[in-house]
């Protein structure tokens, strides 16, 4: 039976995501940060005859979230999506996505490698943090002029909006290096909530690849977030990424898929390492 949920469900909801809090990210932190009772957000379960969740579905906007164990009961929840004329994109783990695929109608899909940092026993013990700063509202014109000058990086209309906010939040944090007056490096949080957080927009700038900048900034960056009893995680679709966070202890841990109906188009974002 499909349930839509509010806050006297919280501790089930919690309980049922808090099992894969990597996997589960942007439902948790969404959760946590707008709650059930807002225009803008819904949350469904699938719940069976004892009472438990089998499953769930989290819209905020246009977006999609679904999660389950294994399977997931994509034909019920299909007809949620299916009824939005707003839906904009599914996203999640591909196994519960490709659930849904006989139920709705996809014409653009893309598919990333889904990794997950749980300790730091692969980290530096001793990281050289000179240097090393953590960004403030009055840091985002200088990151943003780097993050412009990054080929790799497809830099949409709401991405200042979208860095502001995780700084004014505190739902992401951002670690920098400058020479002089430039930002020559950094590596970001965003989607953070009590569990888990996500690595995006690593980089440096074209001149200054190579010295290993932004592997510091991730080093301080992922050891300070581990601290805190939370899990790392971050999509890559690039090998030589990839690479470089396996030696930094990352473990790939499946594949994440976003699909999109024909309006819509696939744009990059900010997770690639660019060394």
């Amino acid at each position: 039976m499909i349930v839509k949920t509010d806050h006297t469900w919280h501790e089930k909801v919690m309980d049922y995501l808090s099992e894969e809090p990597a996997l589960n990210l942007f439902i948790l932190a969404d959760i946590e940060n707008f709650g059930y009772e807002t225009d803008f957000q819904e949350i469904w379960a699938d719940v069976d005859r004892a009472g438990d969740i089998q499953g769930i579905l989290l819209r905020y906007l246009g977006n999609y979230l679904p999660y389950g164990k294994d399977t997931i009961n994509a034909a019920e929840f299909s007809k949620i999506i299916n009824n939005d004329t707003s839906y904009e994109m599914l996203s999640g783990k591909k196994e519960i996505v490709e659930q849904f695929y006989p139920y709705v109608q996809f014409t653009r899909t893309k598919e990333t490698f889904f990794a997950e940092l749980k300790d730091n026993s692969l980290l530096k013990e001793e990281i050289k943090r000179e240097g090393i700063q953590q960004a403030e509202l009055h840091d985002v014109d200088d990151l943003m002029a780097l993050k412009k000058q990054i080929v790799e990086f497809s830099i949409g209309e709401t991405a200042r909006q979208s860095l502001e906010q995780a700084l004014k939040t505190k739902t992401g944090r951002t670690y920098f290096i400058k020479e002089g007056e430039t930002i020559v490096s950094c590596a970001s949080t965003t989607a953070e909530n009590s569990l888990s957080a996500m690595i995006v927009g690593v980089c440096s700038h074209p001149d200054k690849r190579g010295q290993g900048l932004a592997s510091l900034c991730m080093d301080a960056l992922c050891q300070d977030v581990l601290a805190e009893g939370k899990t790392l995680c971050l999509f890559y679709d690039n090998p030589k990424a990839g690479s470089i966070y396996k030696r930094l202890g990352f473990k790939d841990i499946g594949f994440w898929s976003m699909n999109y109906p024909l309006r819509n188009s696939v744009q990059n974002d900010e997770s690639s390492f660019v060394k």
